[in-house]
């Protein structure tokens, strides 16, 4: 993949975030920043909008909720920056990747999630990328920027709804790891055995998080028995 060397002088046009992105490498069509490989594995975290209410910092933060519950971070990074250092490290952002948004917004969201992955790198946090996809028009951009071998993370949450859902998050879910062969894949919510078993079985390992409010549920009933 051609990588472009890119900086962002003393123009910044802040509303558009080309901070984020200083000196980052580029790669793909869409100028994507190049991300550090990771290498840690997560598994325990707590949605973004829930974390300044916890005091359990031993996990990760992660943003596998509704866009409207993490817009602000995108909208003003720096003031969540003290916050997510107390934690173990973030799972990054989940800007979506609905089938019936326009291709352009699909990927400009995919902008957005691999933007704040560099930001967060730079600034010294440990980052497990989120990988997301849509349909088969989206796997010409939606892997560019992890590198091969990395961590990743992915959350079937909302999106094994109905038949079309599941058979488009398999059929995505096999080129992803054919393209990024990622040494460990955290997965936030549902492990349907007809979704993941065929990729168990062939080797690749997969790490579980349970949804948060399931874990939420699944105490009370026991708090209650």
């Amino acid at each position: 993949m051609k990588k472009k060397t890119n900086s962002v002088g003393s123009n910044i046009i802040s509303p558009f975030k080309t901070e984020l992105v200083k000196n980052a490498q580029f790669v793909g069509q869409y100028d994507f920043p190049s991300l550090k490989k990771a290498n840690s594995i997560a598994s325990k975290a707590i949605p973004f909008d829930k974390a300044s209410k916890t005091t359990d910092k031993n996990q990760w933060v992660h943003f596998y909720t509704d866009d409207y519950r993490f817009e602000r971070f995108w909208n003003d990074p720096n003031r969540y920056l003290a916050m997510l250092k107390g934690f173990a490290g973030v799972i990054s952002t989940d800007f979506s990747m609905y089938m019936n948004m326009p291709l352009a917004m699909q990927i400009w969201n995919t902008y957005r999630n691999r933007a704040i992955v560099y930001w967060l790198q730079q600034n010294g946090i440990d980052v497990i990328p989120n990988v997301q996809w849509g349909d088969e028009r989206t796997y010409s951009f939606c892997f560019d920027g992890i590198p091969k071998g990395s961590t990743v993370s992915i959350s079937t949450n909302g999106c094994i709804q109905n038949k079309h859902d599941r058979y488009y998050f398999k059929k995505g879910l096999s080129k992803m790891l054919e393209i990024i062969k990622p040494t460990a894949i955290i997965n936030y919510s549902s492990m349907p055995d007809d979704i993941f078993r065929p990729f168990i079985e062939q080797g690749y390992t997969f790490i579980h998080i349970e949804n948060y409010f399931d874990t939420l549920r699944r105490k009370k009933v026991s708090d209650n028995g």
